[in-house]
């Protein structure tokens, strides 16, 4: 049923492990692999897979800028940080910038393509919400909405850490040490 509630074209987008397939997944990959000048992602669990790390490095390669807005130290879930700050080497070495969210827990759900595509929703950028979660996701291809959440982005990122190459190398081995237990259990994240 079509129900006229406002001026924009709205796709919801529910995802659920009954299915046996990940709507939410699915939309995250199309919308970064159709990037083609900046993704703005701000979440506060992005432990990518494979898939969706290589998906990240792609967009790197085509000259996208990327960045993750992610929880800092204000963070309710050890692993799920560990696991993200384990990965952070190969997004720093391809160019992606990484801003920790630094005053309190990160919760909203964004993604910003091309200042044109966005989606807000309840999805981490993780495999659980990805393949075993309940979630959704509002998406809307409007220049208005996504020029006012960069804009939201940009003054959220005035808060934020940003992570470096070298500060990542640098971390100690008591650091390094949490990332190799929080390797053996990412499939819990």
């Amino acid at each position: 049923m079509l129900v006229e509630a406002g001026p924009l074209p709205v796709l919801m987008i529910m995802s659920s492990p009954v299915t046996g397939a990940s709507a939410a997944r699915t939309l995250y990959y199309l919308s970064i692999t159709s990037a083609r000048q900046s993704i703005l992602i701000a979440n506060p669990y992005v432990v990518p897979d494979p898939a969706a790390l290589d998906t990240l490095l792609d967009a790197r390669t085509r000259g996208v800028d990327v960045r993750l807005m992610v929880s800092g130290v204000h963070n309710d879930n050890w692993l799920a940080r560990r696991n993200a700050v384990r990965m952070y080497g190969r997004l720093l070495e391809a160019g992606v910038r990484i801003l920790e969210y630094e005053p309190t827990l990160l919760h909203h759900k964004t993604m910003v393509v091309d200042d044109v595509w966005v989606t807000i929703g309840t999805t981490n950028f993780d495999n659980r919400s990805f393949a075993h979660n309940e979630e959704s996701n509002v998406c809307v291809y409007d220049r208005a909405l996504a020029r006012e959440l960069r804009q939201i982005f940009e003054a959220d990122s005035r808060r934020c850490t940003r992570v470096t190459l070298e500060q990542w190398r640098k971390r100690g081995w008591v650091w390094r040490a949490q990332d190799v237990v929080a390797a053996f259990l990412t499939e819990q994240v």
